[in-house]
């Protein structure tokens, strides 16, 4: 027990620092392009925080383990939402701008419709579909990245910045850099906190839903806290948003495509599957709560921020008492 303990300690740090570098990264090459932090985030960073779910689904799916990889794209989207997105509102709340959030909103809610109706009228993820997620994915990343340059940041919100100042091979590097300890750090935490988890005699099914989710949606956790240190609330959000996207739409699809399985049956509530009844359920409310309100209102409140820390709470005790 030692051991993992250890490696889960060097994960963290791992995190951390490169969770540090990669947020200066990232806003240093928005600053420089005038490109909306909230795009970055939605894209560049987000791909990098999702590395660590696209590995630990893709393995999963390969080695016949098609629960965890449906159970992590679950739980990291819940998980980004009720914890990391929750935490980045309660502590910052403040306005944002409906006209770049309404394109990743319902990209999202669009590829959930996806998601929904495979595992609730067929119950089963085939190949053709996880190739449409894929291609859903291509789409997004166009449309956003095209948006992100027709409607650039005003060159003088940034002209005090130290960071435009940096020559552009230092932020790339950051980023690069940054990536790569964010995903080492985070598959020693996801490796070494299952065998923790499985020592203790927690169920596989709830491993996925909570420590995996939880630990490969850490380099989120890390992007969320180091951008509001440093001042770059919406980054986080792009981030959070972005990155559900990815777990619908790349991790599933990529998956799915190498390894079709059927909607797998961990745990029964009320009768039912409990996938089909709580997780997919609380997914979408969760999403809806933090999103809905933002586009109709124009500004995230305190509120919504508390509420969704209290379900993911309740989420997990669920869990562990099924």
């Amino acid at each position: 027990m030692l051991v993992p303990v250890l490696l889960f300690i060097v994960g963290l740090v791992l995190l951390i620092k490169g969770g540090d570098w990669f947020v200066d990264g990232a806003t240093g090459i928005a600053h420089r392009f005038h490109v909306p932090e909230l795009i970055v985030g939605a894209t560049v960073v987000s791909i990098g925080t999702t590395l660590p779910e696209v590995m630990v689904s893709a393995t999963s799916a390969l080695s016949g383990h098609g629960e965890i990889a449906y159970g992590n794209a679950i739980g990291s989207i819940i998980c980004n939402t009720a914890l990391i997105a929750a935490i980045t509102v309660a502590v910052r709340p403040g306005p944002v701008d409906p006209k770049t959030l309404k394109t990743p909103v319902l990209f999202f809610f669009g590829s959930a419709a996806i998601y929904v109706i495979n595992a609730y009228v067929t119950g089963y993820f085939s190949r053709p579909i996880g190739l449409v997620m894929l291609a859903i994915f291509v789409i997004y990343m166009f449309t956003t990245i095209r948006q992100g340059l027709k409607n650039p940041d005003h060159p003088q919100t940034h002209e005090d910045d130290g960071a435009a100042k940096e020559p552009m091979s230092k932020e790339i590097i950051l980023l690069v850099v940054g990536a790569a300890l964010i995903a080492v750090g985070a598959d020693l935490l996801v490796d070494n906190g299952t065998l923790i988890a499985q020592a203790l005699g927690v169920p596989e099914s709830v491993i996925a839903l909570t420590f995996v989710a939880l630990g490969t949606s850490l380099p989120e956790l890390v992007t969320a806290i180091t951008s509001l240190m440093k001042g770059h609330g919406a980054l986080s959000l792009g981030n959070v948003i972005g990155a559900n996207i990815f777990n619908l739409v790349l991790v599933s699809g990529v998956s799915v495509t190498l390894a079709p399985f059927q909607v797998p049956v961990s745990s029964v509530l009320f009768g039912h599957n409990a996938s089909l009844v709580l997780d997919i359920p609380v997914m979408l409310a969760v999403m809806a709560l933090l999103t809905v309100p933002a586009i109709t209102g124009k500004k995230l409140s305190r509120w919504q921020g508390v509420t969704l820390l209290c379900i993911y709470a309740a989420f997990c005790a669920i869990q562990f008492t099924m």
